[in-house]
């Protein structure tokens, strides 16, 4: 094939990349066709290498939207966790990260005092989760309440909840940190159920459960609540001081001592 029929067909290439809106093909072709005549590969193996080129890079590009879109207050790696100060949990984690738990539509509750990398665990998480293809939503408790509260009074929260179902994974941060008023409760306790046995939560709270009765006001709701989160859940404890105090020769919060400890009887 002379060098002028080769540009004409890398032009070809091109337009025909353009209105597939595939525009990667081109310099993955062209980077690839040497490689191709060099070491003889089938036109089948050419094809397959250049389109992985194009999927690959898609994937790549969509799983940076997704995290974009997920609403994360900083993305957060597993890579970058301390487990040497977490250790009773690194299994744990390590097999969640497989993200097995979206397609059995299983939860995770991270429980432990304020500092011990809750938030960044259900953040890691929440980007393995976007990188694997799934649609993620991130807000603390008080937001997800605020946000269905609004569609309730737009009365479009039956639309609402039916559209969050189509995220693979909604996590819920900082359950706990303020209580809740009893329709706010309700609301929080629809979004729950809404996801149960269909779709993921990842949740996390300072608190133990026997405290959240207190949290949304209501015992019974509380109960039924925590049923359906725990019914398909791995509950992870988290333990030790907050990172946040390391190196400042402060050994505890006054919050650790008071809403971890289970209420006597």
């Amino acid at each position: 094939m002379g060098a002028t029929t080769a540009a004409e067909s890398v032009k070809q290439i091109h337009y025909l990349a353009a209105s597939l809106k595939a525009p990667r093909i081109t310099e993955a072709a062209v980077r690839l066709a040497d490689q191709a005549r060099d070491t003889g590969w089938s036109f089948e193996d050419y094809l397959a290498a250049v389109l992985e080129r194009e999927v690959s890079a898609r994937n790549a590009s969509g799983a940076r939207q997704r995290i974009r879109a997920a609403g994360f207050s900083a993305p957060k790696t597993l890579e970058d966790f301390d487990f040497d100060a977490q250790p009773a949990i690194r299994q744990q984690i390590a097999a969640l990260a497989s993200g097995a738990f979206l397609a059995e539509a299983r939860n995770i509750v991270l429980l432990g005092p304020p500092g011990t990398g809750k938030t960044h665990l259900a953040t890691a998480l929440g980007v393995v989760a976007a990188r694997q293809g799934h649609r993620v939503l991130f807000a603390t408790a008080t937001d997800w309440v605020t946000r269905l509260t609004d569609a309730h009074r737009a009365g479009r929260l039956p639309n609402e909840l039916t559209r969050l179902r189509r995220y693979g994974l909604i996590i819920v941060d900082e359950v706990g940190y303020l209580p809740f008023e009893q329709d706010a409760a309700n609301l929080f306790f629809q979004l729950v159920s809404s996801r149960y046995e269909h779709a993921s939560l990842v949740l996390t709270s300072n608190l133990p459960f026997s405290g959240w009765g207190g949290v949304f006001g209501d015992q019974a709701v509380a109960a039924a609540m925590i049923d359906r989160i725990v019914h398909h859940a791995d509950v992870l404890t988290l333990k030790g001081a907050s990172y946040r105090l390391r190196g400042r020769g402060i050994d505890s919060l006054p919050s650790i001592r008071t809403t971890t400890a289970e209420p006597e009887n």
